[in-house]
């Protein structure tokens, strides 16, 4: 088995589509006998998704990663570990022991290369890695929810209101819509907004003839008004993804897994089968004085911030009032009822 990981100066590099170096591992009887850091030969996440299978990578770990370069891995059969950070060697240690979690940290973006501005030119008011001009204020929990004085969180532009539905991010990888366009693919089955899961190799939640399988599916997305959120047919492209390996959200996942080729279903998901409920912890309110850049910050536009582990997440500035602004690190779908029309397209053996 060969492992990548996104390097930088013996770290988990935190930006997939801008990660110049990858540390390879050969890996043979769950034990690493070789290793050595290859450049990154492009820039964007299709490159790099091809050079990784170039390269015949079995599996990448990461930190944050969209929705198009997950699908780019996933046409190419690369398993995906998103989310990790620290030191690279540590990092696959635990990936071989089944302990590194698949936390779903994302760009969320489909732009080619991740720019975490406004779906072009890149525009920061601070940085969500080692890789660009940071700024700093206090750390916030593992899911925002709380204000850690005397640490250092970074404030990085999040740009437009466009989202990858995969890890809360586009299915395809270049759709264009709404900040509720980001509907079934939520890395690690919504790990991402605090819900946890195993691991990277834990077993599926679920049982059924596609679980472990390629598969390719077309659908159609709506809240219970039948407002459309998003949809497969309007971009052309179905969907594909591994079912049963935490690529989506729970109930669509486990809509698909007992599906024969050609059947549409109609599936109803309540909040816990989807992003889950909206969490009142992980709003929360800083002084600008302490977020650098926060000051040019405008309410409803999207960051990103960093946890006390390192770890870049979304967030939403929701007020802006005497010296301090509020964030929300909700996603953007949680607490909500969502439908989808699954027209179940090709299963890959």
């Amino acid at each position: 088995m060969r492992i990548a990981a996104t390097y930088d100066n013996g770290n988990i590099f935190q930006h997939f589509g801008h990660t110049e170096q990858f540390k390879v591992y050969e890996v043979e009887d769950g034990k690493v006998t070789a290793s050595e850091v290859i450049g990154s030969n492009g820039a964007g996440h299709g490159a790099l998704a091809a050079l990784l299978g170039e390269k015949q990578i079995d599996v990448l770990i990461c930190g944050g990663i969209g929705g198009g370069a997950q699908a780019a891995l996933s046409e190419r059969g690369i398993e995906l570990c998103a989310g990790a950070s620290g030191n690279a060697d540590e990092a696959v240690e635990a990936y071989l022991k089944g302990e590194l979690v698949n936390s779903g940290v994302n760009c969320n973006h489909h732009g080619e290369g991740h720019s975490c501005g406004d779906h072009g030119e890149e525009e920061h008011c601070g940085h969500h890695g080692d890789h660009e001009d940071g700024h700093h204020c206090g750390h916030h929990g593992e899911h925002g929810g709380e204000h850690e004085d005397g640490g250092c969180g970074h404030c990085g532009n999040h740009g437009g209101a466009d989202d990858d539905m995969a890890n809360a991010g586009d299915t395809s990888g270049d759709k264009k819509g709404t900040d509720e366009n980001d509907a079934a693919a939520q890395g690690c089955g919504g790990c991402g907004n605090g819900g946890g899961c195993g691991g990277c190799h834990a077993k599926p939640a679920f049982e059924g003839k596609n679980v472990g399988k390629t598969v390719r599916a077309h659908y159609r997305g709506t809240f219970n008004d039948g407002t459309q959120f998003d949809s497969s047919y309007d971009r052309g492209e179905p969907l594909e993804f591994v079912c049963g390996a935490g690529m989506m959200i729970r109930g669509f996942d486990k809509a698909v897994a007992d599906m024969e080729v050609g059947q549409v279903v109609d599936v109803h998901l309540e909040p816990a089968e989807a992003y889950g409920e909206a969490d009142p912890a992980a709003v929360f309110t800083v002084a600008i004085a302490e977020m650098p850049g926060a000051e040019d910050l405008e309410v409803g536009q999207k960051v990103y911030l960093q946890n006390m582990y390192g770890q870049a997440f979304p967030v939403k500035a929701t007020a802006k009032e005497d010296g301090s602004i509020t964030f929300d690190a909700n996603h953007e779908m949680a607490g909500k009822e969502l439908n989808f029309r699954i027209e179940l397209v090709e299963v890959k053996d």
